[in-house]
């Protein structure tokens, strides 16, 4: 159950520090081990994330895309619907209107990185996670309510 919620908070934070996540699972008598388990249950939720955002701007751009304002993530498109099954795989809450940005975003960045061959260097994803970093948003303050989960179902 934790790890349900963990996923649907992706769509708010991408790199939450202990301090939120202990707001946000009040249940949790938080030690170092439990600590540690979240934090990296969220690292496992980047690097998916991350995986989906260079697979599809390596796409685009072998289907000739030219510029990254040229690439859009609407709501219906193949990416959301991959990330959405991941992170929602219920359709437990309705994804927030800015996480399509925040993709959207991710998105560019990694076309930018590849079309400029950045890629070709040891740490090129790092100044994009930089950039996403600082698009996390708020988590919703029901999430903080210890029976969260069963009010969604």
């Amino acid at each position: 159950m934790h790890l349900r919620k963990a996923k649907l908070m992706f769509f708010w934070v991408r790199y939450p520090s202990s301090a939120v996540l202990k707001m946000y699972f009040p249940d949790i008598k938080f030690n170092k081990n439990n600590t540690a388990q979240l934090v990296k249950w969220f690292s496992n939720f980047r690097e998916f994330y991350y995986i989906q955002m260079e697979k599809y701007a390596r796409q685009a751009i072998s289907e000739g895309m030219k510029t990254p304002d040229d690439l859009h993530v609407a709501g219906d498109s193949e990416l959301y619907r991959v990330l959405n099954l991941h992170y929602n795989r219920n359709n437990h809450i309705e994804v927030p209107p800015n996480f399509r940005y925040v993709v959207e975003q991710t998105l560019r960045e990694f076309f930018r990185a590849i079309q400029g061959g950045k890629d070709n260097e040891q740490s090129w994803k790092k100044s994009i996670y930089k950039v996403i970093s600082r698009l996390d948003d708020p988590v919703p303050e029901y999430f903080k309510s210890p029976n969260f989960l069963e009010q969604l179902e």
